[in-house]
């Protein structure tokens, strides 16, 4: 394979590659090596690509393990989900206030689930992953997939209806 083909072929999911690497790592600048490196790895790989049903699959569970193991080395402890790019340009200032509120909440309810409903959160509802793709990125059942999805996003609902409902009677 060519330098020219390798391009084609990964720069549409090159940029997932990073955000999912930002998602888990926090840092731009660690999100960019991460990315670097799976790009290398997928360089060093180039023969047996093609071989591969699905290169995106292959490079976003090169990506998750390696951040896994960079936030293992590193501050196992230390893991936060944050989310930038919630924008809503039609919304009044008052909606804003609140949308921003509220997903300030939500980031700190997803800091609290387990590492493993984190991911699938991640690349089921903001990467919008079919449940097949994320079964074989972690390595996991499609069913298990749907039953952590549900356990993850009924955590986030009930402890956000506590906190609107929070002094209401």
């Amino acid at each position: 394979m060519q330098q020219k083909e390798f391009i084609t072929m990964v720069s549409p999911f090159k940029d997932k590659i990073f955000r999912l690497a930002k998602r888990l790592l926090i840092s731009t600048e660690e999100a960019e090596d991460a990315t670097q490196e799976v790009m290398v790895k997928l360089w060093t790989k180039n023969e047996t690509l093609s071989e591969l049903r699905s290169m995106e699959a292959m490079a976003m569970t090169m990506t998750k393990n390696y951040c896994l193991d960079q936030l293992k080395s590193k501050r196992a402890g230390n893991l936060t989900l944050v989310h930038t790019n919630y924008t809503d340009s039609q919304a009044s200032l008052q909606q804003k206030l609140e949308d921003v509120d509220s997903w300030s909440w939500v980031e700190k309810i997803m800091n609290d689930l387990p590492e493993q409903q984190k991911l699938i959160i991640q690349m089921r509802d903001i990467e919008q992953y079919e449940f097949e793709d994320i079964a074989k990125t972690l390595g996991m059942s499609e069913a298990t997939i749907r039953v952590a999805l549900s356990r993850a996003r009924k955590t986030i609902r009930e402890v956000m209806t506590k906190t609107h409902n929070y002094g209401i009677k």
